[in-house]
Protein backbone atom coordinates (compact mmCIF):
# COMPACT_ATOMS: atom_id res chain seq x y z
CA UNK A 1 0.00 0.00 0.00
CA UNK A 2 1.74 3.37 -1.30
CA UNK A 3 2.89 5.27 2.09
CA UNK A 4 0.63 8.40 1.69
CA UNK A 5 -2.82 6.98 1.00
CA UNK A 6 -4.65 5.05 3.71
CA UNK A 7 -7.19 1.92 2.85
CA UNK A 8 -10.12 4.43 3.26
CA UNK A 9 -9.09 6.77 1.44
CA UNK A 10 -8.05 3.86 -1.73
CA UNK A 11 -11.44 2.96 -1.22
CA UNK A 12 -13.50 5.94 -1.37
CA UNK A 13 -10.73 7.13 -4.37
CA UNK A 14 -12.54 3.59 -6.26
CA UNK A 15 -16.02 5.30 -5.74
CA UNK A 16 -15.08 8.34 -7.29
CA UNK A 17 -13.61 7.05 -9.91
CA UNK A 18 -16.71 4.57 -10.39
CA UNK A 19 -18.99 7.58 -10.60
CA UNK A 20 -16.30 9.49 -12.94
CA UNK A 21 -17.20 6.30 -15.75
CA UNK A 22 -20.79 6.97 -15.34
CA UNK A 23 -22.29 4.31 -12.31
CA UNK A 24 -24.43 6.39 -9.84
CA UNK A 25 -22.87 5.58 -6.66
CA UNK A 26 -24.70 7.58 -4.32
CA UNK A 27 -23.28 8.50 -1.17
CA UNK A 28 -25.22 5.94 0.94
CA UNK A 29 -23.35 3.10 -1.31
CA UNK A 30 -20.14 4.46 -1.00
CA UNK A 31 -21.19 4.39 2.84
CA UNK A 32 -22.20 0.75 2.72
CA UNK A 33 -19.55 -0.12 0.16
CA UNK A 34 -16.93 0.87 3.01
CA UNK A 35 -18.84 -1.40 6.01
CA UNK A 36 -19.13 -4.08 3.22
CA UNK A 37 -15.01 -3.77 2.75
CA UNK A 38 -14.55 -4.02 6.88
CA UNK A 39 -16.50 -6.84 6.99
CA UNK A 40 -15.21 -8.86 4.89
CA UNK A 41 -11.46 -7.64 5.20
CA UNK A 42 -9.51 -5.52 3.12
CA UNK A 43 -6.64 -8.03 2.36
CA UNK A 44 -8.86 -10.29 0.50
CA UNK A 45 -8.70 -9.06 -2.80
CA UNK A 46 -11.84 -11.34 -4.25
CA UNK A 47 -14.29 -10.19 -1.36
CA UNK A 48 -13.20 -6.75 -1.98
CA UNK A 49 -14.66 -6.86 -5.57
CA UNK A 50 -17.29 -8.98 -4.44
CA UNK A 51 -18.30 -6.32 -2.11
CA UNK A 52 -18.04 -3.29 -4.56
CA UNK A 53 -20.36 -5.89 -7.20
CA UNK A 54 -22.67 -5.91 -4.36
CA UNK A 55 -23.56 -2.27 -2.51
CA UNK A 56 -22.39 -0.06 -5.69
CA UNK A 57 -23.74 -1.47 -8.64
CA UNK A 58 -27.44 -1.09 -9.71
CA UNK A 59 -27.93 -2.58 -13.13
CA UNK A 60 -26.46 -4.51 -15.37
CA UNK A 61 -23.93 -1.61 -16.99
CA UNK A 62 -22.73 -0.81 -13.46
CA UNK A 63 -21.30 -4.68 -13.51
CA UNK A 64 -19.34 -4.09 -16.52
CA UNK A 65 -18.11 -0.77 -15.76
CA UNK A 66 -17.25 -2.11 -12.45
CA UNK A 67 -15.00 -4.84 -13.31
CA UNK A 68 -13.08 -2.29 -16.19
CA UNK A 69 -12.51 0.25 -13.19
CA UNK A 70 -11.85 -2.38 -10.34
CA UNK A 71 -8.70 -3.97 -12.89
CA UNK A 72 -7.48 -0.43 -13.24
CA UNK A 73 -8.03 1.05 -10.04
CA UNK A 74 -6.91 -1.77 -7.66
CA UNK A 75 -3.20 -4.02 -8.38
CA UNK A 76 -3.63 -7.19 -9.02
CA UNK A 77 -0.21 -7.98 -7.92
CA UNK A 78 -0.83 -8.09 -4.28
CA UNK A 79 -3.55 -9.08 -1.95
CA UNK A 80 -4.11 -5.78 -0.79
CA UNK A 81 -6.38 -2.92 -2.78
CA UNK A 82 -3.47 -0.74 -4.15
CA UNK A 83 -4.17 2.30 -6.00
CA UNK A 84 -1.41 2.52 -9.50
CA UNK A 85 1.25 4.96 -8.31
CA UNK A 86 0.65 6.76 -12.07
CA UNK A 87 -2.86 7.40 -10.38
CA UNK A 88 -1.92 8.20 -7.06
CA UNK A 89 -2.79 12.04 -8.31
CA UNK A 90 -6.55 11.59 -9.32
CA UNK A 91 -8.75 8.73 -9.38
CA UNK A 92 -8.24 6.39 -12.34
CA UNK A 93 -11.28 5.85 -14.95
CA UNK A 94 -12.46 3.32 -17.02
CA UNK A 95 -13.97 6.23 -19.66
CA UNK A 96 -12.12 9.33 -19.29
CA UNK A 97 -9.04 10.68 -21.06
CA UNK A 98 -6.26 12.65 -19.56
CA UNK A 99 -6.99 16.35 -18.19
CA UNK A 100 -6.30 19.18 -20.52
CA UNK A 101 -2.82 19.79 -19.04
CA UNK A 102 -2.03 15.44 -19.11
CA UNK A 103 -3.35 15.02 -23.07
CA UNK A 104 0.56 15.87 -24.60
CA UNK A 105 2.52 13.57 -22.58
CA UNK A 106 3.00 9.74 -22.84
CA UNK A 107 2.63 6.74 -20.39
CA UNK A 108 6.16 5.85 -19.15
CA UNK A 109 4.87 2.82 -18.37
CA UNK A 110 2.79 1.87 -21.36
CA UNK A 111 0.02 0.39 -19.03
CA UNK A 112 -2.92 -0.52 -21.86
CA UNK A 113 -4.97 -1.84 -18.72
CA UNK A 114 -7.40 1.68 -18.54
CA UNK A 115 -9.55 1.47 -21.69
CA UNK A 116 -10.21 5.46 -22.06
CA UNK A 117 -13.11 6.99 -24.33
CA UNK A 118 -12.67 9.54 -26.60
CA UNK A 119 -14.51 11.90 -24.63
CA UNK A 120 -13.34 15.18 -22.61
CA UNK A 121 -13.73 14.67 -19.00
CA UNK A 122 -15.92 18.14 -19.09
CA UNK A 123 -18.13 16.27 -22.26
CA UNK A 124 -18.50 13.23 -19.90
CA UNK A 125 -19.89 15.29 -17.04
CA UNK A 126 -22.14 17.30 -19.33
CA UNK A 127 -24.21 13.66 -19.87
CA UNK A 128 -24.04 13.20 -15.87
CA UNK A 129 -26.97 12.61 -14.12
CA UNK A 130 -26.77 15.96 -11.74
CA UNK A 131 -28.18 13.75 -8.94
CA UNK A 132 -24.83 11.51 -8.69
CA UNK A 133 -22.73 13.86 -8.57
CA UNK A 134 -19.97 14.81 -5.73
CA UNK A 135 -19.65 18.31 -4.22
CA UNK A 136 -16.26 18.32 -6.07
CA UNK A 137 -18.57 18.19 -9.85
CA UNK A 138 -21.29 20.10 -8.58
CA UNK A 139 -18.93 22.91 -8.45
CA UNK A 140 -17.57 21.87 -12.00
CA UNK A 141 -21.27 21.80 -13.26
CA UNK A 142 -21.92 25.16 -11.68
CA UNK A 143 -19.13 26.52 -13.58
CA UNK A 144 -20.45 25.04 -16.80
CA UNK A 145 -24.08 26.65 -16.49
CA UNK A 146 -22.39 29.82 -17.69
CA UNK A 147 -22.02 28.34 -21.27
CA UNK A 148 -25.65 27.73 -21.88
CA UNK A 149 -27.57 30.54 -23.40
CA UNK A 150 -31.29 31.46 -24.52
CA UNK A 151 -32.84 33.05 -27.42
CA UNK A 152 -36.10 33.94 -26.28
CA UNK A 153 -38.55 33.37 -28.74
CA UNK A 154 -40.36 35.84 -30.66
CA UNK A 155 -43.88 36.57 -31.39
CA UNK A 156 -45.18 39.00 -33.97
CA UNK A 157 -46.87 42.56 -32.82
CA UNK A 158 -49.85 44.45 -34.72
CA UNK A 159 -47.74 47.02 -35.67
CA UNK A 160 -45.71 46.70 -38.97
CA UNK A 161 -42.01 48.01 -39.78
CA UNK A 162 -40.15 49.33 -42.81
CA UNK A 163 -38.58 45.74 -44.79
CA UNK A 164 -37.45 45.39 -48.20
CA UNK A 165 -39.68 42.65 -48.77
CA UNK A 166 -43.02 41.50 -47.47
CA UNK A 167 -46.71 43.40 -47.86
CA UNK A 168 -46.88 46.36 -50.20
CA UNK A 169 -47.09 49.80 -47.40
CA UNK A 170 -49.54 51.54 -49.84
CA UNK A 171 -49.58 54.81 -47.07
CA UNK A 172 -46.06 55.10 -46.89
CA UNK A 173 -45.71 54.26 -50.69
CA UNK A 174 -48.53 57.45 -51.91
CA UNK A 175 -46.81 59.98 -48.95
CA UNK A 176 -43.35 59.31 -50.63
CA UNK A 177 -45.30 59.88 -54.16
CA UNK A 178 -46.95 62.99 -52.78
CA UNK A 179 -43.69 64.64 -51.90
CA UNK A 180 -42.64 64.10 -55.82
CA UNK A 181 -46.02 65.50 -56.76
CA UNK A 182 -47.84 62.86 -58.24
CA UNK A 183 -44.47 61.62 -59.77
CA UNK A 184 -44.41 57.83 -59.28
CA UNK A 185 -41.38 56.39 -57.27
CA UNK A 186 -39.81 53.18 -55.49
CA UNK A 187 -42.40 51.07 -53.70
CA UNK A 188 -42.26 50.73 -50.25
CA UNK A 189 -42.52 47.43 -48.48
CA UNK A 190 -43.34 46.29 -44.93
CA UNK A 191 -44.06 43.55 -42.51
CA UNK A 192 -45.16 42.72 -39.28
CA UNK A 193 -42.79 43.68 -36.09
CA UNK A 194 -41.52 41.39 -33.53
CA UNK A 195 -40.87 40.75 -29.64
CA UNK A 196 -39.40 38.12 -27.36
CA UNK A 197 -42.25 36.29 -26.30
CA UNK A 198 -42.09 35.67 -22.18
CA UNK A 199 -40.77 32.64 -21.08
CA UNK A 200 -42.57 30.81 -17.76
CA UNK A 201 -40.41 28.10 -15.51
CA UNK A 202 -42.28 26.08 -13.17
CA UNK A 203 -40.04 24.14 -10.91
CA UNK A 204 -40.73 21.74 -8.44
CA UNK A 205 -38.53 21.48 -5.44
CA UNK A 206 -40.79 18.99 -3.60
CA UNK A 207 -39.03 16.24 -1.80
CA UNK A 208 -38.95 13.88 -4.81
CA UNK A 209 -36.94 16.67 -6.96
CA UNK A 210 -35.08 17.61 -4.19
CA UNK A 211 -31.70 16.04 -5.77
CA UNK A 212 -32.38 18.07 -9.03
CA UNK A 213 -33.95 21.58 -7.31
CA UNK A 214 -29.83 23.41 -7.21
CA UNK A 215 -29.49 22.80 -10.55
CA UNK A 216 -32.95 23.34 -12.06
CA UNK A 217 -32.32 26.68 -9.99
CA UNK A 218 -29.25 27.48 -11.72
CA UNK A 219 -30.53 26.57 -15.09
CA UNK A 220 -33.70 29.10 -14.07
CA UNK A 221 -30.82 31.74 -12.96
CA UNK A 222 -29.25 31.34 -16.70
CA UNK A 223 -32.06 31.71 -18.69
CA UNK A 224 -33.10 35.00 -16.95
CA UNK A 225 -29.57 36.43 -17.12
CA UNK A 226 -29.67 35.15 -20.91
CA UNK A 227 -33.01 36.28 -21.62
CA UNK A 228 -32.59 39.87 -20.30
CA UNK A 229 -29.55 40.98 -22.57
CA UNK A 230 -31.45 39.65 -25.36
CA UNK A 231 -34.47 41.89 -24.07
CA UNK A 232 -36.89 38.93 -22.90
CA UNK A 233 -38.43 38.16 -20.12
CA UNK A 234 -38.30 34.81 -17.99
CA UNK A 235 -40.56 34.25 -14.63
CA UNK A 236 -39.54 31.81 -12.60
CA UNK A 237 -42.45 29.93 -9.67
CA UNK A 238 -41.11 26.71 -7.27
CA UNK A 239 -44.03 24.79 -6.85
CA UNK A 240 -44.76 22.10 -4.12
CA UNK A 241 -47.04 22.60 -1.58
CA UNK A 242 -47.53 26.16 -2.47
CA UNK A 243 -46.29 28.71 -5.24
CA UNK A 244 -43.42 30.92 -4.83
CA UNK A 245 -42.27 33.43 -7.00
CA UNK A 246 -38.80 33.36 -7.03
CA UNK A 247 -38.17 35.92 -10.20
CA UNK A 248 -36.62 38.95 -8.40
CA UNK A 249 -34.41 36.74 -6.29
CA UNK A 250 -32.59 34.72 -9.84
CA UNK A 251 -32.09 38.28 -11.02
CA UNK A 252 -28.95 38.96 -9.36
CA UNK A 253 -26.18 38.57 -11.64
CA UNK A 254 -23.82 36.42 -9.40
CA UNK A 255 -25.29 32.85 -9.40
CA UNK A 256 -24.17 31.91 -6.20
CA UNK A 257 -26.14 34.84 -4.20
CA UNK A 258 -29.31 34.41 -6.59
CA UNK A 259 -29.52 30.53 -5.35
CA UNK A 260 -29.16 31.79 -1.19
CA UNK A 261 -31.65 34.03 -2.09
CA UNK A 262 -34.26 32.08 -4.09
CA UNK A 263 -33.88 29.46 -1.07
CA UNK A 264 -34.46 32.43 1.69
CA UNK A 265 -37.68 33.22 0.30
CA UNK A 266 -39.04 29.22 -0.81
CA UNK A 267 -40.36 28.23 2.57
CA UNK A 268 -41.80 24.70 1.02
CA UNK A 269 -38.01 22.78 0.30
CA UNK A 270 -38.21 18.98 -0.01
CA UNK A 271 -42.18 19.01 1.32
CA UNK A 272 -44.77 17.36 -0.20
CA UNK A 273 -46.15 17.79 -3.93
CA UNK A 274 -49.96 19.21 -4.80
CA UNK A 275 -48.98 20.32 -8.44
CA UNK A 276 -52.69 20.43 -9.23
CA UNK A 277 -53.43 22.69 -5.95
CA UNK A 278 -50.30 24.99 -6.73
CA UNK A 279 -50.87 25.23 -10.54
CA UNK A 280 -54.60 26.30 -9.99
CA UNK A 281 -53.56 29.29 -7.86
CA UNK A 282 -50.86 30.34 -10.73
CA UNK A 283 -53.78 30.51 -12.95
CA UNK A 284 -56.20 31.89 -11.12
CA UNK A 285 -53.38 34.39 -9.77
CA UNK A 286 -51.27 34.86 -12.53
CA UNK A 287 -51.49 32.93 -15.72
CA UNK A 288 -55.89 34.50 -16.65
CA UNK A 289 -53.95 38.05 -15.76
CA UNK A 290 -51.71 38.00 -18.74
CA UNK A 291 -48.36 36.04 -17.55
CA UNK A 292 -49.03 32.89 -19.20
CA UNK A 293 -50.96 34.31 -21.84
CA UNK A 294 -48.98 33.88 -25.07
CA UNK A 295 -45.87 32.44 -23.11
CA UNK A 296 -44.05 29.57 -23.12
CA UNK A 297 -44.60 27.23 -19.97
CA UNK A 298 -41.94 25.03 -18.62
CA UNK A 299 -42.65 22.31 -15.86
CA UNK A 300 -40.19 21.23 -13.97
CA UNK A 301 -41.48 17.80 -11.91
CA UNK A 302 -41.31 14.19 -11.84
CA UNK A 303 -45.12 13.78 -11.92
CA UNK A 304 -45.18 12.26 -8.36
CA UNK A 305 -48.60 13.80 -7.42
CA UNK A 306 -50.16 13.45 -3.74
CA UNK A 307 -53.28 15.32 -4.68
CA UNK A 308 -55.94 15.07 -6.99
CA UNK A 309 -54.38 13.99 -10.21
CA UNK A 310 -57.65 14.42 -11.72
CA UNK A 311 -57.47 18.07 -11.30
CA UNK A 312 -53.55 18.32 -12.26
CA UNK A 313 -54.86 17.05 -15.76
CA UNK A 314 -57.80 20.02 -15.54
CA UNK A 315 -55.31 22.68 -14.78
CA UNK A 316 -53.32 21.85 -17.63
CA UNK A 317 -55.73 21.66 -19.91
CA UNK A 318 -56.38 25.49 -18.49
CA UNK A 319 -52.87 26.30 -18.99
CA UNK A 320 -52.41 24.98 -22.64
CA UNK A 321 -55.63 27.04 -23.54
CA UNK A 322 -54.00 30.31 -22.80
CA UNK A 323 -49.97 29.40 -23.48
CA UNK A 324 -48.34 29.52 -26.42
CA UNK A 325 -46.58 25.93 -25.69
CA UNK A 326 -46.45 23.85 -22.89
CA UNK A 327 -42.84 21.78 -21.96
CA UNK A 328 -43.04 19.21 -19.40
CA UNK A 329 -39.27 18.27 -18.04
CA UNK A 330 -38.88 15.21 -16.31
CA UNK A 331 -35.51 14.47 -15.07
CA UNK A 332 -36.36 10.69 -15.34
CA UNK A 333 -37.23 10.60 -18.86
CA UNK A 334 -33.72 10.09 -20.44
CA UNK A 335 -33.02 7.19 -17.77
CA UNK A 336 -33.30 3.40 -19.21
CA UNK A 337 -36.73 1.73 -18.35
CA UNK A 338 -38.52 5.06 -17.79
CA UNK A 339 -42.39 4.53 -18.31
CA UNK A 340 -44.89 8.01 -17.83
CA UNK A 341 -46.42 6.19 -15.25
CA UNK A 342 -46.78 8.39 -12.69
CA UNK A 343 -50.25 9.95 -12.11
CA UNK A 344 -49.43 13.09 -12.77
CA UNK A 345 -47.76 12.58 -15.79
CA UNK A 346 -50.19 10.61 -17.20
CA UNK A 347 -53.06 13.07 -16.38
CA UNK A 348 -50.42 16.01 -17.75
CA UNK A 349 -49.19 14.58 -21.04
CA UNK A 350 -52.21 14.74 -22.93
CA UNK A 351 -51.83 18.59 -22.36
CA UNK A 352 -48.16 18.87 -23.02
CA UNK A 353 -46.76 19.85 -26.62
CA UNK A 354 -43.54 18.33 -25.87
CA UNK A 355 -42.11 15.79 -23.08
CA UNK A 356 -37.98 16.59 -22.45
CA UNK A 357 -35.37 14.92 -20.60
CA UNK A 358 -33.95 17.05 -17.61
CA UNK A 359 -31.17 15.29 -15.57
CA UNK A 360 -28.09 16.72 -17.10
CA UNK A 361 -26.35 19.75 -18.66
CA UNK A 362 -26.59 18.57 -22.26
CA UNK A 363 -30.67 18.04 -21.23
CA UNK A 364 -30.81 21.88 -20.63
CA UNK A 365 -29.10 22.70 -23.76
CA UNK A 366 -31.53 21.16 -25.53
CA UNK A 367 -34.46 21.90 -23.49
CA UNK A 368 -33.01 25.93 -24.45
CA UNK A 369 -33.06 24.81 -27.87
CA UNK A 370 -36.66 23.71 -27.68
CA UNK A 371 -37.96 26.75 -26.43
CA UNK A 372 -35.82 29.23 -28.77
CA UNK A 373 -37.96 27.32 -31.73
CA UNK A 374 -40.86 27.73 -29.80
Amino acid sequence: MTPDRGPDEILLGFTRALRAAGVPVTQDRARAYLVAVAAVGVDDRQAVYWAGRATLCGSPDDLARHDQVFAAWYDPRDGLPRAHPREASRPASAHLLPDAEDAAGTDPDGDEDVVRAAASAADLLRHRDVATLDAAERRRLAAMFGRLSLHPPVRRTARHRRWHRGELDAPRTLRDSLRRLGEPGELAWRRRGTRPRRVVLLVDVSGSMSAYADALLRLAHRLTQSARTAGGTVETFTVGTRLTHVTRALRWPDAERAIVAAGEVVPDWSGGTRLGETLRVFLDRWGQRGLARGAVVVVFSDGWERGDAGLLGEQMARLQRIAHRVVWVNPHRGKAGYEPLQGGVVAALPHCDDFLAGHSLATFADLTGVIARA
